[in-house]
């Protein structure tokens, strides 16, 4: 069976046009695959690349080289190679990502942030709405900031409105990274066990967990990444 993942020789340097530019290789013959109902931590030092390889996963980063294929629909689709509307595709079906910042419209609603997800999917617009609700309850978002935009919110609730943006859709592929930080012991838990149905039900999850209790409750294995990088 195809992995829902393979990467095959990713590499990803950048440019520092500020300071001389100086180009910094973060990732060099990167490879993983990830099949469906694992969960793989990325593991490592601050700065190693782990964050580079999920937005070179969602293609926020384009690739210097190497492959990055995603099982989509009845194929696959290289997210190095892929063109933009190809991209927003795999995005809107199939790979869902919680990244480590709420990045929304102000003054929109968070329940509409949440919902926004499965009306891109074609849900109708009331079903979505409801669903949304029930997942920013059960991330313990009070009903009676659904209707406020995120923006008001502490940084605990903005990341638990950014992890209901994800979970409230069975996305096939899942990129995680640092879901639970700035989460307390009980919204943590709850993250947790979302992760864990996830995976049951066969997603295949890449992540990154700097809590080694986390870490520990839910990577199915963990790989290490090793540093690429060379001054150039």
């Amino acid at each position: 069976m195809t992995a829902a993942i393979r990467i095959e020789g990713l590499a990803k340097s950048f440019t520092l046009h500020n300071q001389g530019g100086v180009r910094l290789s973060v990732l060099d013959g990167f490879d993983l695959a990830v099949e469906a109902g694992e969960c793989v931590a990325l593991h490592g030092p601050s700065g190693i690349g782990k964050s580079t390889v999920l937005r070179c996963i969602y293609a926020n980063y384009r690739a210097d080289r190497g492959r990055i294929l995603v099982r989509h629909r009845d194929g696959t689709v290289d997210m190095a190679a892929a063109h933009p509307r190809e991209i927003l595709a795999v995005r809107r079906e199939t790979v869902g990502h919680v990244s480590q910042f709420l990045r929304v419209i102000p003054r929109v609603a968070a329940e509409d942030v949440v919902a926004e997800t499965l009306r891109g999917r074609g849900a109708d617009p009331e079903a979505a709405t409801k669903a949304a609700r029930r997942m920013l309850q059960r991330l313990n978002i009070p009903a009676e900031l659904h209707r406020l935009a995120p923006a008001t919110f502490s940084g605990g609730e903005q990341q638990r409105v950014n992890l209901a943006r994800v979970f409230v859709a069975d996305y096939p592929v899942l990129l995680l990274d640092e879901p639970t930080a700035s989460l307390d012991r009980e919204n943590r838990d709850v993250v947790l066990k979302l992760i864990r149905e996830a995976a049951g039900r066969g997603a295949a999850i890449a992540g990154i967990f700097h809590d080694s209790e986390v870490r520990d409750a839910v990577a199915t294995r963990t790989v290490p990444l090793i540093a690429a990088r060379e001054a150039a």
